[in-house]
This record gives structure tokens, sequence and C-alpha cells, in this order.
């Protein structure tokens, strides 16, 4: 749990529901604090142990410790963009989220668009900037209209996500963004019902969980909205069967396509009554409150058979 991005504070609330939700009977669990200057794991105590980085070990009282699993419920870098779950690869030691190559590819957001454009999976239209781009207002409201959102291609949590209603205000909105990330997505504004999707590997099977509808109270799902009770999370979503059986569909396609394993969350938005992609997390919020586990519990599967079901997942992989 922790991390390197602004989620840090978010990924230390998931491990920590993880940490006291696990059977304690079963599992010997040790909470591991990932950061920029220290991983160390930190006991009941709050005391901290340094990990070695050679084989992701700790060392109390002479007694060396190396795990069996890791549980990673670290949002943002470095656990949701490949990087530890590369490591953990070479390391030959099972963790619980997908592969690499999905990390890495389901964090940018421009590339997993156009990884899944062939596929028939339906987005909105997108203009790209990088760093030190000329921008150039005209050439992005002649491509994605207005409102528009400009977003941090590479970032969690709505951290670096402007909604802009005015040419004059984009500057400022890109400028903002490039605090977070020195890539940025600006796209078309999707005017429909907002839904996430869960889907997950459950005991060897793909199964899609029941859709949660997002109405925000602000302008759109931005973090007062997902983390300060300013949205309405409604599960199972207000839809009609024929939407609710088309985003089924495409989040079990994506799942698929992708090659994913583990815990899979995906937002999409209806425009001419189609469900448009907007993004897909691979470490969601794991909190009491937080979407994934809401639709697991409204699938009758408790959030102590969901942990339990990742890790033991993990292990047969």
């Amino acid at each position: 749990m922790g991390g390197y991005s602004s989620e840090y504070k978010i990924s230390l609330k998931s491990g920590n529901v993880v940490y006291n939700t696990l059977n304690k009977e079963k599992y010997n669990a040790y909470r591991i604090h990932i950061f920029k200057d220290k991983w160390v794991y930190v006991n009941d105590s709050n005391e901290e142990f340094p990990i070695d980085k050679n084989d992701f070990s700790i060392t109390i009282n002479d007694n060396k410790i190396v795990f069996d699993c890791v549980f990673n419920a670290i949002h943002g870098a470095p656990g949701e963009d490949g990087y530890m779950q590369a490591y953990f690869e070479l390391l030959g030691l099972p963790q619980t989220s997908c592969g690499m190559y999905q990390a890495a590819l389901t964090f940018n957001k421009r590339d997993l668009l156009a990884t899944l454009k062939p596929f028939g999976i339906k987005t909105a239209d997108s203009y790209y900037l990088n760093l030190g781009d000329a921008i150039n207002e005209d050439a992005i409201v002649d491509k994605v209209g207005l409102p528009c959102f400009v977003k941090a291609n590479k970032a969690g949590s709505s951290f670096g996500i402007y909604k802009v209603y005015k040419k004059e205000d984009l500057k400022a909105a890109i400028k903002s963004s490039f605090k977070e990330d020195d890539e940025i997505i600006i796209e078309q504004f999707l005017d429909g019902v907002e839904v996430s999707v869960g889907v997950i590997s459950y005991k060897g099977k793909i199964i899609v969980l029941p859709i949660t509808e997002i109405v925000s109270e602000n302008d759109f799902f931005d973090y007062a909205a997902k983390y300060e009770g300013k949205s309405q999370e409604i599960t199972p979503a207000r839809i009609s069967d024929d939407y609710a059986n088309k985003v089924r569909i495409e989040a079990k396609k994506v799942y698929k396509i992708l090659g994913m394993k583990g815990f899979s969350r995906s937002e999409f938005i209806f425009k001419n009554d189609e469900p448009h992609l907007l993004e897909m997390n691979t470490v969601p919020g794991l909190t009491k409150e937080s979407i994934l586990p809401q639709q697991a519990a409204e699938a009758g599967i408790n959030l102590q058979e969901l942990f339990t079901n990742a890790i033991e997942e993990a292990l047969n992989n």
C-alpha cells in the first residue's frame, strides 16, 4: 500500500481494509508501505522494518521472512502502472493484480483506447498533447467540441482532470493537468448515463459484477464526488435491460481482449444508446465504500470472500 502518486492516502485506506479483513487464522498478513524514500513493513505498533529489495523480504530479530503472495493495493504509480508487477514477476512472487503489460497499458489512457479501437470498442473523440507541444485551441475545439475534458493521461482518482466550457479556459486547464503528467488527453464531453462495471476473476471464472450508476452532485465524477460523498453510486444501476446487457458484454470483452486477471473496474458513458469506454482501473478502491466492494456485496460476495479469492487466484496462477 502507499505509492508514489497523489493517490497514496487512498491506497493506505484500501490496504488497511484488506489487512483488517483477511482471515487471521488462514493468513499471516504484513502491511508493507511503498514510498519513494522508503519501503518498510509496519507492524501493529507502527514500528518500521526495511524491505530488502533484492528479494522483497524483511528481517525481524535476526529472523528473515519471505512472502508467499503480495496483495497489491497501490493505486497509481508504481502499483498500477506495471512497475511493481514487473518487479514481482522477476522475483517469481505471486501478486493479486494483473500482469505488467496489462497494468502499463491500462494506466495509459491514450494507449488503452488506441489498442481497443480496432476491436470495435467505442470511445469519445480525443486530442493528444505532450508537455512542450504548441497549444492550438481552435484545433482542439474543432476535434472534440465544447465542453470538453482535459485529463492527465497517466493519473487516477480524478487528479488532473478539468471540465472546460470556454476556449479561452483551455490553456489554464492544460497547464494544471500537466502538473500531474507530461501527457494529456483532451476528450469530447459525452452527455449520458455514466456507469462503472466491475469484472473480476472469481473462482477460476470471469464474472461481471452488478453495474453501478454514477450520479455526481458536482459537474462530473471528480475527486470530491469519488471520496467526499458528493455523488450517488447506485448499485444496481437504474438502467434498462438493454443498456445493462450491452455494457456487460463490452466490459467482459475488454477484460478478455486485454488478457486481464484480478480486479478491474471500467467506466462507461452511454451515447446514442451505446456504451463508450472512458478508462479501466486495475487496482480499484477496496474500502467498504468503494464501488467494486459495493458491487461484490450486491452479488453476494463479502469483503473477506473477495480478498481471499484474489489471493487464491494469484497463488493458483
